[in-house]
């Protein structure tokens, strides 16, 4: 009777976990969308990302991959890199642009031209996809034109089958920075959709025909349902090291770190943090556009710093540093042609200088004081203290009592005569012998 009990509960059980495994395989069955957020510049670690997304679609065997896309450009070869990882894809990837007021800037204009399929929301803005180079400059003519052209190039045998307006806005886009709302670029073909959200857009691409490896497909996405793929911790911390906002806080606090360590040595923490921050900040440099010039500014500034607390000037040096500083960093981060999204913040760079010169002028202020403070230890600091006479002292010596120790010592006058008892007061410090004075 026991033994039927036990096989009906795990026959229930068995029963139950079929039924909740159900709604799983039938889930399964259905065609998968993958949705990926590029949010942000397009730098290496969102070149990583959209990686990781194109092999988890073609692991998962989804129907398409969506890549929303959000940004204001990047850099030219990460853009070129990606491009081909899309073309490459054997699972169509849907590029959109989105949400509401969101931008495909350009570099990001060639990698939405790039999708398999492409698709917009309302009021954004796509284009403006003119080269510079890796130091935010214009192109000469001759850098230009071949920068043109490889951009044009990548996406030229892309972008010809859907005419020759689209191909022209296209190319304008990169020769002449020219811009286009979502409305306009539906109107010359350049992308396919002009779609509200996520829902939408699979509605939209079912029994849509993309080219996937030179070969037709039709989507089949009425039924799909969608999973998000978000970056990773080490994509996102990657992608937060190009903001220069961060990269020069990295940098200034770590350089003031590594300062204060080599100022005075014997810690670790100071020159461990400082090292960390710099380390950190080096990478962002290598991958921002910077003008390397601004850097011999911030060593000068950190120079005239450690001058004014070496060498005290009363703070004219701490002035000239942050007012150094300043500049430093407005010529490391917004040179003339960086894009607005890779400068720095104007109100931050100052109010950093102004917190930095603040706090090295705190520390020479501390270093003036410590100037005038008498020696409060060692034996020069018996200096003004007083005693009393345990033995007759005259200019062969005698024995005064300073606190709890006994000394030698002998008056400063030797015509003066120190009876036993007598109340001194130390005046000089001559070796292991006090000078003093009787006090009357």
């Amino acid at each position: 009777m026991f033994l039927m009990k036990r096989i009906g509960i795990l026959f229930i059980f068995l029963s139950v976990l079929l039924l909740a495994l159900q709604p799983v395989r039938a889930q399964n069955n259905e065609p998968l969308a993958i949705v990926m957020t590029a949010d942000g510049p397009i730098m290496p670690a969102m070149r990583e990302y959209i990686k990781r997304g194109v092999e988890t679609a073609e692991r998962r065997n989804a129907e398409v991959l969506i890549i929303q896309l959000n940004t204001p450009g990047g850099d030219l070869l990460t853009t070129l890199d990606i491009i081909a990882i899309m073309r490459a894809s054997t699972v169509p990837v849907v590029v959109y642009v989105a949400p509401r007021n969101a931008i495909a800037g350009s570099a990001g204009a060639l990698v939405t031209m790039a999708g398999h399929a492409s698709a917009m929301a309302p009021e954004t803005v796509i284009g403006a996809s003119t080269p510079i180079n890796s130091s935010g400059e214009n192109l000469n003519s001759d850098e230009r034109a071949k920068a043109a052209n490889a951009a044009k190039a990548a996406i030229r045998d892309i972008v010809a089958p859907r005419g020759e307006e689209a191909l022209k806005l296209a190319e304008s886009m990169i020769d002449e920075a020219k811009a286009a709302t979502s409305t306009e670029a539906l109107n010359v073909h350049l992308v396919d959709f002009v779609v509200d959200n996520v829902d939408d857009l699979l509605e939209s691409l079912d029994g849509f025909t993309v080219q996937v490896g030179g070969e037709s497909r039709t989507l089949h996405t009425a039924s799909a349902h969608t999973e998000p793929l978000e970056m990773s911790f080490i994509e996102k911390f990657l992608l937060l090291l190009t903001d220069p906002n961060i990269v020069f806080t990295l940098l200034s606090i770590g350089t003031t770190a590594l300062l204060i360590e080599l100022s005075s040595p014997g810690g670790w923490v100071a020159g461990f943090f400082g090292v960390v921050c710099l380390s950190l900040a080096t990478y962002g440099l290598g991958i921002l556009p910077v003008n390397w010039f601004g850097i011999i500014f911030l060593i000068t500034a950190f120079v005239l710093f450690i001058l004014d607390i070496k060498a005290p000037t009363h703070g004219a040096l701490t002035i000239a540093g942050v007012a150094s500083f300043i500049v430093g960093a407005l010529v490391l981060f917004n040179s003339a042609s960086v894009p607005q999204f890779q400068r720095v913040s104007v109100p931050l760079v100052i109010s950093f200088g102004v917190f930095l010169g603040l706090v090295f002028f705190g520390i020479l202020m501390f270093a003036l004081r410590t100037i005038h403070v008498p020696v409060k230890m060692g034996i020069e600091s018996y200096v003004g203290k007083t005693g009393m006479a345990r033995s007759s002292i005259d200019e062969r010596g005698g024995q005064v009592q300073m606190e709890s120790e006994l000394w030698t010592a002998e008056p400063v006058a030797e015509s003066e005569k120190i009876s036993k008892g007598d109340k001194v007061e130390v005046v000089e410090v001559k070796g292991l012998r006090l000078k003093v004075r009787k006090i009357k």
